[in-house]
């Protein structure tokens, strides 16, 4: 397995957007330069997923790759965690 270059991310799958993309939503938290609290910052990447593997709550890692098309700069890498089953 080659080793990439670039950022790799976890994150919760959001929304299935079309057949071979889908939402991922990165939080992490910044500290008020002011105040000192700390406040939930989230950030949405559209993730090339060429077979469809991820569902809508799954936790996942994305790699970023070269631009896939204008607003796509990540591809899926793996699940790390599969969203529970809704009936």
């Amino acid at each position: 397995m080659t080793e990439t270059k670039g950022k790799r991310i976890q994150g919760v799958v959001t929304k299935l957007s079309s057949e071979k993309t889908i939402k991922v939503a990165v939080s992490h938290f910044v500290q008020n330069k002011k105040y000192k609290k700390y406040v939930k910052r989230v950030k949405n990447y559209l993730v090339d997923d060429p077979k469809a593997e991820a569902t809508e709550g799954d936790t996942v890692e994305i790699v970023e790759t070269r631009p896939i098309s204008k607003l796509k700069k990540f591809k899926l890498s793996k699940i790390i965690k599969k969203a529970p089953v809704k009936e």
